[in-house]
This record gives C-alpha cells, structure tokens and sequence, in this order.
C-alpha cells in the first residue's frame, strides 16, 4: 500500500478543470472499474449523476442511505431511478430504527452536538459498512451551491471511508445544470417543486423562502451553524493535506504515471 494525499492530486485536478461530467464518469470507470460507485440521496444532483451514468451505460453501482427517516418521495423516486434507469442500487440501513434510537438515547436532532451524532449514525456509518468494497466513490457536490462547497475539487481525499471522491459536477454551473434538466428530462425529486432546495431526512428538513440561500431549510430549529451533516468530507473544516492508503499500482494509475486512459 501507499499514501495517495491530496497534494498529490494538484496537477491531476487542474488538468481535469475542462471535462465534462460525462468524461469524468468514463474516467472513473476505466481507473477503477467496480471499486467505484456513486453515491445519491437521491436529491436533484444525484439524479443527474445517474442519468449520466445510466444513459453513457456505465456499470457503476449507486449507494443510497436510508435512513429510516426519508420522505416517502426521496423512497418513490429511488424507485423510479431503479425501474426507468436500470440502475443497481444498493440501499444502506442504520443498525437502529429511528423509534429504537430515540427510546435509547433521546431526541438527538434537537440540540446542535445531538444533530452531529444523529447523522453519523443514521447516515455516515450506514455508507462506512459498504466503503471497503470501494476505492472511490462518486459525488454530486457542486461549487455552483457556494457555503462550503464553493471551492470543491474535482478530486478530494475522504480519509472517513478511505477513498477518493470524485466531485464529476463540480465545475458544472447552473444554466448548463438545469438545462441538462430540462433537456434530458430527468427524474427529479418532486419535493423540489414544493420549495424544497436541497432534501435530507423528515425531521430536519423544511422548504426555503425565494430570498433564503439554498441550505437554509436544512436543521433550521438549531440555526445557520448546522447546515451540513458531516458525510461530505468537503463540508468539514481540515487543515493539511489528508491523504489515504491505496496500492501502489492504483495510485500510479490515477496519477497517469502507467496511463492508458487519456484525460
């Protein structure tokens, strides 16, 4: 094994700055074959991502969390994605029910330090029991979202699941985002035309007034400080170059240094 850090990734990353989602998800493909999958709560970005992955028939797996607390339209619209895209997707549990957990510990998401470890158990250590199948895993973050995201790379070390998460919408702004929309009709979650902007569990998720910025509707009872849950490594202020162990080989051909695969 070798350490892969994300100091490493400098040149990688700028050269990527041009590609299109689609290239991006071919690369990611071809580097690493069926030790890449994408990950989706199946709000509107994620749906993009997979309609990419679907319509350029690309065998990557999702990984959807459920975390016993979704609206039931992020539950239907899994469903459709699994029907009218044919993708496979694999749905990850908490140990607990929301109910079980509640009775053992109490009612976290009402205090800021509760919130933290209601997401780690019913979201962060769901997606930890499938990561070791992985070396890099597919995100749908962008920098069009701004707060802690504005600056995303395409790639960017997760020392929490000990992969490389490959940001394939990071360069991709809004007019071309909405219009791949529109153009390609994708499955949309339909809360997003109820005022929802970005969509989490039940409990913690409201929609946001015109003039609110995109996260706002997400753990509005606790205030602006809680605005991201954790699973991201991107949302979480580290300072350093992080950095993950990964064979040797792998790192090479990430890197270009054994390239077959032109970028």
């Amino acid at each position: 094994m070798a350490k892969l850090s994300q100091v490493d990734l400098t040149d990688l990353n700028r050269s990527m700055e041009e590609r299109t989602p689609q290239e991006l998800l071919a690369w990611a493909a071809s580097i690493f074959g069926k030790r890449v999958a994408i990950m989706s709560a199946m709000q509107k970005a994620g749906s993009v991502v997979c309609h990419m992955a679907s319509s350029a028939k690309l065998p990557l797996k999702v990984l959807f969390v459920d975390t016993g607390v979704h609206f039931q339209e992020t539950l239907e619209t899994r469903d459709r994605m699994i029907s009218d895209y044919g993708l496979d997707v694999i749905t990850l549990h908490p140990q607990q029910t929301m109910a079980e957990q509640s009775a053992e510990m109490g009612v976290l998401y009402l205090t800021p330090d509760g919130q933290a470890k209601c997401c780690d158990l019913r979201k962060t250590e769901p997606l930890m029991q499938a990561t070791s199948d992985y070396d890099a895993l597919i995100s749908s973050l962008r920098r069009a979202d701004g707060g802690r995201r504005g600056n995303v790379p395409i790639l960017s070390i997760d020392t929490n699941t000990q992969t490389l998460k490959i940001n394939v919408l990071a360069n991709f702004g809004d007019q071309e985002f909405n219009d791949y929309i529109v153009r390609q009709s994708v499955i949309v979650n339909p809360l997003h035309e109820q005022g929802f902007s970005t969509i989490g569990c039940n409990r913690c998720t409201t929609p946001v007034l015109p003039d609110e910025e995109k996260r706002a509707g997400r753990w509005r009872h606790l205030g602006p400080w809680a605005m991201y849950c954790g699973i991201n490594p991107t949302d979480v202020d580290r300072g350093g170059s992080p950095a993950i162990e990964l064979p040797g080989e792998l790192i090479d051909k990430i890197l270009g240094r054994n390239d077959d695969f032109v970028i």
